[in-house]
């Protein structure tokens, strides 16, 4: 099996690639910037928004699976444009088509998202994404759409930015609640997708809904970290138009994968 990872480069591209090369498969890398650093990984600078370069690629390729992780956090062409460039020439191979989508294209409330809520995108990145997946289902019916949180595990942004705020030089926010997963599970989940039959939005996120400020917390704990230091505002008081609680259901992908999801609090356990 060809199995092609478009932004390997990425904290859950390369996990992907990672694993993937460890089941044995061919596992081929594009990247734009940063190198891909994954031993055995077939690499291949490729611009999502060029539609003919990804076409072109995927044409030479011809892979069998297409896990599609690319997004900039501030550039809409990368994100919502690139997925569509991406899905397209997927479908145009027959390649089957796993997309990483994101729970910011939820505009947050108490009760926890089901799998194929409506998006109600509150801010730029979360209608991006919201985009995104509107094209890649409206191209390829049969692709899989992983709605997933904040990414956490070694390395992860996420545990940096906690760090930061631990010892003073950024700001977590206490009202604004996410379900993080940790990278490996989430890369072994969205693997275990790529041979099933499963099509349409699945959230794959962990159990246990938290705030950022509150994952500081854990972070400290399982660091063996003073909090009295930890910097916490709110999203309200900062000015920032984010999705606040944004709880993602993931009963169904816990029922349906070998692959168990694990709470942010047993990830993080000292």
């Amino acid at each position: 099996m060809t199995l092609l990872v478009v932004g390997a480069s990425g904290f859950l591209g390369a996990e992907v690639c990672r694993q993937a090369v460890a089941a044995g498969g061919r596992v081929v890398g594009t990247y734009h910037s940063a190198a891909v650093t994954v031993p055995g990984v077939a690499p291949r600078r490729l611009d999502v928004t060029d539609r003919a370069a990804v076409r072109a690629l995927l044409t030479e390729v011809r892979p069998d699976a297409v896990i599609s992780t690319p997004y900039r956090f501030d550039d809409w062409t990368v994100t919502a444009d690139g997925a569509a460039h991406v899905a397209y020439a997927a479908a145009e191979v027959g390649a089957r088509l796993v997309h990483l989508s994101s729970d910011a294209l939820h505009g947050g409330r108490p009760a926890p998202y089901l799998d194929d809520e409506v998006p109600t995108p509150i801010y730029a990145y979360g209608a991006a994404k919201a985009a995104a997946e509107t094209s890649v289902r409206a191209i390829d019916p049969g692709a899989v759409l992983v709605r997933t949180s904040l990414i956490v595990g070694e390395g992860s942004k996420q545990i940096a930015l906690c760090h930061d705020a631990l010892a003073g030089r950024a700001t977590l926010f206490s009202d604004e609640l996410r379900c993080p997963i940790d990278v490996s599970e989430l890369a072994a989940a969205v693997l275990e997708l790529v041979p099933a039959d499963y099509a349409g939005p699945l959230n794959v996120a962990g159990p246990d809904p938290v705030s950022r400020a509150e994952l500081g917390l854990l972070v400290a704990r399982q660091s063996g970290l003073d909090p009295a230091g930890l910097k916490t505002t709110t999203a309200v008081a900062a000015g920032v138009q984010r999705p606040a609680e944004v709880r993602l259901d993931s009963s169904r992908a816990a029922g349906l994968l070998r692959t168990r999801l694990r709470g942010v609090t047993e990830l993080l356990a000292p």
